[in-house]
């Protein structure tokens, strides 16, 4: 009954995740800013920083299973 959310949870967390991770990483490796108007370095590492943790969630999510 619960590993249908738990698999939910997981595989969108895991995606956006993943997704965030690697368009911030095309971002910075083509120079470009991740956030308009704000600090390169810091919006690269808020983003970098919030897509490790929507991973963790997503293997958390997984976990549950």
């Amino acid at each position: 009954m619960e590993t249908g959310p738990a698999i939910f949870v997981g595989v969108v967390f895991a995606l956006f995740g993943g997704s965030l991770l690697v368009w911030t990483g095309v971002r910075v490796r083509q120079r470009r800013p991740v956030a308009q108007g704000v600090n390169p370095v810091a919006s690269a590492a808020l983003a970098g920083l919030v897509s490790a943790l929507t991973l963790i969630v997503g293997v958390w999510g997984f976990s549950r299973l």
